[in-house]
């Protein structure tokens, strides 16, 4: 399970488009993402790396984020 802080998700639109990007790495991925939090955890076996690349690639850059 990954957990990244994306600071530009500040809605629910937001949060769609930071699911919609992370499920086109994985399509079978758990994503919970949380607007209020600027926060998305993610349970899946893709690669941080390719996570982050999406989000990248989507307008969300993404940090990892503590437990």
């Amino acid at each position: 399970m990954l957990r990244f802080d994306i600071p530009n998700m500040t809605c629910g639109g937001c949060a769609n488009s930071v699911t919609k990007a992370l499920q086109t790495v994985d399509s079978k991925a758990v994503v919970s993402a949380d607007p209020t939090k600027r926060q998305v955890v993610i349970d899946t076996s893709a690669s941080e790396a390719s996570l982050r690349a999406a989000l990248e690639e989507a307008g969300y850059p993404a940090t990892a984020a503590a437990a």
